[in-house]
């Protein structure tokens, strides 16, 4: 387990990639999990403000993201019971017109088969995003349709939207989202957190 977090963090894969960007940074890896996990965070990749910090959903996305799981900030950053593994371990930048840049493949094709096998513990995934969402479940629909079908995976699975400012408009023409998936999501949450 600690060469698999080591070999994660001097991952330079990306390096060329990443200095392309508008943002033209280095790989900066941001790994969140033990062995002992019970529950499963997979996002979509850091942001800026998490590549500055180094530390998972340390922005206003987390923010929310906190609030929908029901847990404060202890719970959510306790590594023994949570794991937080993103499509990418880095922030894969903005493109030229300051757009997050999706998660390069590559990232997932290389670590997440072997970082899986090392949360054995595992009892609940959230799956933060469409690229998450395809990854653990393979689908090939959109995130509302997915997160509208939350129950076909629930209780071990719950799909959710991305918990970004950009999605506002997304929970608000979504009602049922706040209303029938947070509540079921957050006792499953409480469960597993006891």
């Amino acid at each position: 387990m600690p060469d698999l977090t080591d070999r994660i963090r001097a991952c330079r894969l990306c390096a060329p990639r990443f200095a392309a960007t508008a943002t033209a940074h280095a790989p900066r890896p941001v790994v969140w999990f033990r062995p002992t996990a019970r529950l499963l965070i997979a996002g979509q990749a850091p942001g800026k403000r998490v590549h500055e910090a180094g530390e998972p959903f340390r922005d206003p996305s987390g923010d929310r993201l906190r609030d929908w799981l029901g847990l404060s900030e202890d719970q959510f950053y306790d590594r023994d019971r949570v794991a937080i593994v993103p499509m990418a371990f880095c922030f894969p930048g903005y493109d030229a017109k300051g757009a997050d840049l999706p998660p390069p493949a590559v990232c997932a094709r290389t670590w997440h088969q072997d970082v899986m096998a090392v949360l054995p513990d595992v009892r609940l995934r959230v799956l933060v995003g469409g690229a998450a969402h395809r990854w653990h479940l393979g689908t090939r629909t959109g995130v509302t349709e997915t997160v509208r079908n939350w129950r076909g995976h629930a209780p071990g699975t719950f799909p959710l939207p991305h918990p970004s400012w950009r999605n506002t408009g997304w929970l608000k023409r979504n009602p049922w989202f706040g209303e029938e998936v947070l509540p079921a999501l957050r006792a499953e949450v409480a469960k597993v957190m006891e």
